[in-house]
């Protein structure tokens, strides 16, 4: 990574750690992995600082790594690309390209959006089925690590070159040689990553220092109004994408049109909190 012409940075990290044979290690799947890992531990530093029962756990990343990806994959296909995969839905929801022979290609598109409408659904049902509380304690208290798994997520998305941001003459603009070379543009994957593990940082203090944790459901409020807010504002520095806002032209992205209903959903939730966690 190196300064170079306008005074912006070279960017042209190669996306694969090290490969052995057809298996690569990339650094969006260490930082995937990162975010697991770090997130497990919180919840388990919770689950035993309030007396719950450490081996619901196991479960309760499994419904969030189905309910995540599997609602981001939808979110995706759904939002950003349908005229793709309504001719392709086997590639919804299996990792192959079916043109020309069927390929293994992984799953190439994730939304946020879907997946956190799929991680909802999934913490509702382990609510339901191994809980004995309210679907709002959980998710006051994955707030943390969800923040921390948004943040990593992003840093992968820079290590691929990708969700880039829009053109730009700023002294901090990167160029990204492996997918936009020649061109300056906002390192918008690090100005989001930065933001959500600021986020984080601030509700974790708030959740620890203060008497708002006995309010039940305010923490995922306030997580979904801010972490929206925040997307909302950051798509103003991203390149286009196509998707939703070409049906529904109003001068917003697909991004933007989809956080509209998660911000008011959290300030809704906030606002009808109660002091209560049973």
């Amino acid at each position: 990574m190196n300064t170079l012409l306008m005074g912006a940075i070279e960017w042209d990290i190669d996306p694969t750690i090290f490969q052995i044979g057809n298996y690569e290690l990339r650094y969006y799947t260490l930082f995937f992995m990162l975010s697991f890992g770090i997130g497990y531990k919180l919840v388990e530093r919770v689950f035993k600082q309030e007396g719950e029962d450490i081996e619901k756990l196991g479960t309760l990343l499994t419904f969030i790594a189905i309910g995540g990806i599997m609602g981001a994959r939808i979110g995706h296909c759904l939002f950003y690309d349908w005229d793709y995969f309504s001719t392709r839905p086997l590639e919804i929801l299996l990792p192959i390209e079916i043109d020309n022979g069927i390929r293994f290609t992984g799953f190439r598109g994730l939304a946020s959006h879907g997946g956190a409408v799929g991680l909802i659904i999934s913490l509702i049902l382990w609510s339901k089925k191994h809980a004995k509380k309210h679907v709002f304690w959980i998710m006051d208290r994955l707030v943390v690590p969800m923040c921390i798994a948004g943040g990593f997520i992003r840093l992968g998305n820079l290590m691929n070159s990708e969700i880039v941001g829009s053109k730009t003459d700023v002294s901090w603009g990167f160029e990204f040689l492996q997918s936009y070379p020649g061109e300056i543009r906002h390192a918008v994957q690090l100005y989001e990553s930065l933001a959500y593990f600021i986020l984080a940082a601030v509700l974790f203090y708030l959740f620890e220092n203060t008497k708002l944790r006995d309010r039940r459901g305010y923490f995922f409020g306030l997580f979904l109004s801010t972490l929206f807010s925040i997307r909302l504002i950051l798509e103003f520095f991203k390149k286009e994408q196509t998707g939703l806002q070409e049906s529904i032209d109003i001068g917003l992205t697909t991004g933007q049109l989809l956080s509209i209903p998660f911000i008011l959903a959290g300030l809704f939730i906030m606002y009808k909190s109660k002091e209560k966690n049973d």
